[in-house]
């Protein structure tokens, strides 16, 4: 999975923080997350556990994308290995063009997404905002997504 990882982001730009970069890492689906699954799969609770990778798996990727966005700090504990798109948010869980090392620095970090991320699951599962207009908000800005969205 490292490889593949690699092989996407070999000279990722830091320039769109709080956001990835866009060629390094766009985002990807997981499919078993539709809008026909989603009392299934993402509004059950507990449910993203049942799909989130090991920690091996995402330290091995988190290491890798420190290196690849040449993020001058390499202390890992300074970086969640975050999903994009998020997995509450029908995410692909494994898919290396998901998941990047998104910074805890800052006024927008991974820290403040997780607030945005609950926000918008909860305005989906609630029946406020369908699914792939989540999604799409999430990946243009998840930075602006709750006013977009009118939820916020």
């Amino acid at each position: 999975m490292a490889a593949q990882a690699s092989a996407l982001s070999s000279a990722c730009a830091q320039v769109y923080l709080p956001l990835p970069d866009p060629v390094c890492t766009p985002g990807a689906l997981n499919p078993d997350v539709t809008q026909g699954t989603i009392d299934s799969t993402i509004c059950v609770s507990g449910w993203t556990a049942t799909v989130r990778p090991s920690t091996s798996c995402t330290s091995t990727l988190k290491r890798q994308g420190i290196v690849d966005y040449g993020y001058s700090d390499t202390n890992m504990s300074d970086y969640e290995e975050d999903h994009f798109l998020p997995l509450e948010l029908g995410g692909a869980p494994k898919d290396p063009a998901n998941p990047w090392p998104a910074p805890h620095a800052g006024n927008e970090n991974a820290y403040s997404k997780e607030s945005v991320e609950n926000a918008v699951k909860k305005a989906v599962c609630a029946g406020r905002v369908g699914l792939v207009a989540a999604q799409n908000v999430m990946l243009e800005d998840w930075t602006t997504a709750e006013s977009v969205l009118g939820i916020g």
